[in-house]
């Protein structure tokens, strides 16, 4: 054997680990970049957020009852549908006189309102253009605390904005924002203009539809609020479907039974959900509920927190029938009860 014949094989070896090594680097340094970067989420997410200018038209003052005057509110939504049909809150098109959507190629088009749901500051427009950029749907139950998130809007009305943070708490419920709160929380910076707009995971997937935000000046503040994507997909198929939202009915008002509370008024258990009200002729006082009962038991899973008795009962059908077990006085007992559509006005905002 010759000394170059002997060399070849050492060559095409060094070669090869030398390819190998700058492959790896190179790997690398686009997963170093990915980590830096939320260009790829972007790129996926922002076709399908939307500008939404709504007209309002005022109503005549006293003082110039002739003088009608116009203001426009800004706001964001989602494109849900590839045929037309967008996510946005109630309040960015509540009281609109007519609607122009702005979309991310931007064309404008006028846009309808097929329904809302005030109850969770929730709308669906709709818009006559085919084939649109959907955004791809994300399921919040697997969102998690700390999860890195993207808030795209049109804060202020500047134009389309991206933010970024991270979820900073599930299943706020005792805000005071909606009759039916279950927000996201999160640090992104959300600011007026935003609202409607998309909450994405590092997927470009939509996790939530950007709501509110808690501040004392108007601008954020590292606070704010989206309503889950699960909920709100479940109210675009009901208001797409009923033309409004087909939500079960109870009819009773409770509150979380504490020791402090157990004590003072002496009852027999220090936990589960005390009666404050029942509404006359509700299921609830058909089934024989009576102020001062204590639930401890729906559906045999205990009932301790009264936001989340009134998310289950409100996300079950009416003719539902569901199971209560209770204590009156010293006595227990067990009641099956049919739910009932809810009524569209509804005196207190924890009844359920």
């Amino acid at each position: 054997m010759n000394q170059k014949t002997y060399l070849t094989p050492i060559i095409i070896s060094i070669l090869a680990g030398t390819c190998i090594g700058l492959t790896t680097l190179l790997i690398q340094e686009k997963k170093k970049t990915s980590d830096f970067s939320y260009s790829k989420s972007v790129e996926i997410a922002t076709p399908s957020v939307v500008n939404i200018y709504s007209q309002i038209l005022q109503n005549k003052t006293t003082i110039e009852p002739d003088k009608v005057s116009h203001d426009l509110n800004l706001g964001s939504g989602v494109i849900a549908t590839t045929n037309g049909f967008i996510l946005t809150n109630h309040h960015v098109i509540q009281n609109a006189e007519s609607i122009v959507v702005a979309l991310n190629d931007n064309r404008r088009v006028n846009a309808k309102i097929i329904g809302s749901d005030p109850s969770t500051d929730l709308a669906i427009l709709k818009i006559d253009l085919l084939n649109l950029p959907s955004i791809q749907i994300g399921k919040s139950s697997e969102v998690s605390i700390g999860d890195r998130i993207l808030a795209i809007g049109n804060p202020f009305g500047i134009g389309q904005t991206v933010t970024a943070g991270i979820i900073s708490a599930k299943g706020r419920n005792s805000i005071g924002l909606n009759t039916y709160e279950n927000f996201l929380q999160t640090d992104a910076a959300i600011n007026p203009g935003n609202s409607g707009g998309a909450l994405v995971n590092l997927k470009g997937e939509l996790i939530g539809i950007s709501s509110a935000i808690y501040s004392s000046t108007g601008g954020s503040q590292g606070i704010g609020f989206a309503t889950p994507v699960d909920d709100a997909i479940k109210v675009m198929k009901d208001i797409i479907k009923h033309g409004e939202v087909v939500r079960g009915y109870l009819g009773m008002e409770a509150q979380k039974v504490t020791p402090s509370l157990a004590k003072n008024l002496s009852l027999s258990v220090n936990h589960g959900l005390i009666v404050n009200d029942v509404t006359k002729q509700s299921p609830a006082e058909k089934a024989g509920i009576e102020v001062g009962d204590i639930i401890l038991k729906v559906n045999n899973n205990p009932s301790e927190d009264p936001f989340q008795v009134k998310h289950l009962i409100t996300s079950l059908k009416p003719g539902t029938s569901i199971s209560i077990f209770g204590i009156r006085g010293q006595q227990s007992y067990q009641a099956n009860i049919l739910l009932e559509k809810q009524p569209t006005m509804r005196r207190a905002a924890n009844q359920y």
